[in-house]
């Protein structure tokens, strides 16, 4: 699978995922900051996602296995792998399943662990949005309203409504629904264990609850060369949510 991609710089390879719903254009401007500092930036839309091939098959081991193709062929070597939230774990199945490949690693609020699902109501209410009857992005937020309270969530999901056919007056999702609904759980599931000695930077929000202390006890076993960063008065979201902060954090990893 070919995936949509676009670059920014020149120097060492920094190839940074988004999480689940998101897309590369949602790293635009840290990738220009990072490309500033001496480094060739690669943001990937991952499979169902974005620009990238819509598949009926979605795992991890398929967005590991679409990360080593792409690395592949780009001819990247000793590249810097940046994963946020289902990007990070799609980093660390990589790290696992094609060792001594990357440079370093940065984990952006994610764990090792199998979650418990966080996103029903999310996709309770993109699938009901019919785009036979909805016609503007007003009207879809008007359905998003029902379900989700979170503006901020609600804007990030509406930004990948486009014009599938602009001739009949057609929109419809970036990303594909069908397969995300119907795999879901397929990127709530753990990590196996793995021994790394890749150098790795795991990065939290201080007001998110995605990485625990077990989850840092965690990780300290699976990689002999680890440093963790917390992010103060950040959720989730910790670099749309504090993106000077976050950029000063990964700055000094990458640079050191």
């Amino acid at each position: 699978m070919e995936l949509a991609y676009r670059k920014h710089g020149e120097g060492q390879p920094l190839i940074i995922l988004h999480g689940l719903f998101g897309q590369m254009d949602n790293w635009n401007s840290l990738a220009k900051q990072f490309a500033d500092l001496g480094f060739s930036v690669y943001t990937i839309d991952q499979r169902n996602h974005g620009l990238s091939p819509h598949s009926d098959d979605w795992t991890y081991e398929l967005m590991a296995k679409d990360l080593n193709d792409f690395i592949k062929q780009h001819h990247l070597n000793k590249p810097i792998l940046l994963g946020h939230s289902m990007g990070g774990k799609t980093v660390l199945f990589f790290e696992k399943m094609f060792p001594n490949i990357a440079d370093k690693l940065i984990i952006v609020d994610v764990a090792s662990k199998q979650y418990t699902p966080k996103h029903n109501d999310v996709i309770k209410a993109l699938n009901a949005v019919d785009f036979n009857a909805v016609k503007t992005r007003k009207e879809a937020e008007l359905i998003l309203n029902e379900f989700i309270t979170d503006f901020g969530t609600k804007q990030f999901l509406l930004k990948n409504i486009y014009w599938k056919d602009s001739t009949n007056d057609k929109m419809d999702w970036r990303f594909n629904l069908k397969t995300i609904t119907l795999n879901y759980n397929n990127i709530n599931v753990n990590v196996p264990e793995f021994i790394s000695s890749t150098p790795t930077l795991i990065i939290r929000g201080s007001i998110s609850d995605y990485i625990n202390d077990d989850d840092i006890n965690d990780f300290k076993v699976r990689f002999n060369n680890i440093e963790f960063q917390t992010v103060l008065n950040a959720g989730h979201w910790v670099h749309a949510e504090k993106p000077i902060d976050f950029f000063n954090v990964v700055k000094n990893f990458i640079t050191n």
